[in-house]
């Protein structure tokens, strides 16, 4: 963090203080969170200390420390007044905005893309905000090119920022259809072991594309355009053959495509169609010998006009923050011995 926290000394010795007022009692308690939950987190992350008193919050600890801590305040609050949710995921997003920022300035630069919502993607459920530099450039990698693949570990939002793109632009009229693929590879039990016709042996490995549509669409909603075949949720063997018009398309777990899957999908993009290509390099569950279909992508594809690449690593991941640790500690046991 490069921040310490306070000592029982420092406290008891009298750091310096600063307050903030909010006018609205109930956003502010939504803003402390249940049992203060929110001010917990931030102190234990930002090294100050937070008193609650009224309708007014006292930040005891150093200058830097403190500025950060109200800009975050003062931006979740904002959030909560235009009638969003928060939760832990938007204060880790907000902190680590901070984080990269060297001067207040910059801070305040990158807080006020929270405040404006310029990377806003709005769907009929919720509105979602990228967290990191690495979400916001794959947002407008997304909307501004034809085809773009996020590459990277898993938690960083690849997949869900993709299918929230895709409702938005099918919401506002921008396509016609959604459909969301990816490769039917098991990483254990085969798909003829189990129970049930194709959808019932198809539907667990599709099960992350089904999660966020639902929290993207209402229920009734989402089961008529499924019904009507607006939306659709397909593995990628099922791709050959058609031709994808003014759909936005996205394939996931891309690294379990084969090279001739890979290809087979790209050109199935039709006119007035996106593409979205997520996977992660080291989770390839393709058999032994067999090249992934996204690395061959990657480097055939680079340079190509109107294909865009977007990187992510374990700092930009927003699930746990044990998450971020556990794929950090993997990267450091595949790197050869010095």
């Amino acid at each position: 963090m490069g921040i310490t926290a306070l000592t029982p000394t420092e406290l008891a010795e009298g750091a310096a203080q600063s307050q903030i007022e909010f006018s609205d009692n109930r956003l502010l308690v939504d803003l402390c969170g249940e049992y203060d939950r929110n001010l917990t987190h931030l102190e234990s992350q930002l090294g100050v200390q937070i008193l609650r008193r009224g309708n007014q919050l006292t930040l005891i600890g150093r200058e830097d420390a403190r500025a950060q801590t109200a800009h975050i305040l003062q931006e979740l609050y904002q959030m909560l007044a235009q009638g969003r949710q928060i939760d832990a995921g938007d204060i880790a997003g907000l902190i680590r905005m901070g984080q990269t920022a060297s001067a207040d300035e910059r801070a305040e630069e990158q807080l006020e893309m929270f405040r404006t919502g310029r990377l806003e993607i709005r769907t009929r459920k919720k509105s979602i905000i990228p967290r990191t530099e690495a979400q916001q450039a794959y947002t407008r990698a997304l909307l501004a090119n034809e085809m773009n693949f996020g590459i990277g570990p898993a938690g960083t939002g690849k997949t869900y920022i993709a299918v929230a793109v895709a409702v938005q632009m099918f919401t506002d009229g921008h396509v016609d259809k959604i459909l969301l693929s990816r490769p039917a590879v098991e990483a254990g039990e085969r798909l003829g072991f189990l129970p049930g016709d194709m959808k019932e042996k198809v539907d667990p490995y599709m099960q992350p594309l089904y999660d966020a549509l639902n929290d993207f669409l209402p229920g009734k909603q989402l089961q008529k355009l499924m019904e009507e075949r607006r939306i659709e949720i397909a593995p990628l063997a099922f791709m050959r053959g058609r031709t994808l018009s003014n759909a936005f398309v996205v394939l996931d777990e891309a690294q379990n495509a084969t090279e001739m899957q890979m290809k087979m999908f790209l050109t199935r993009l039709g006119e007035g169609s996106r593409m979205a290509i997520t996977g992660d390099r080291s989770q390839v569950d393709l058999p032994r010998g067999m090249q992934s279909g996204l690395r061959a992508a990657e480097r055939i594809l680079d340079g190509v006009e109107g294909i865009g690449f977007s990187y992510f690593t374990s700092a930009d991941v927003v699930r746990h923050p044990l998450v971020a640790r556990i794929i950090q500690a993997y990267e450091r046991d595949e790197q050869p011995p010095a």
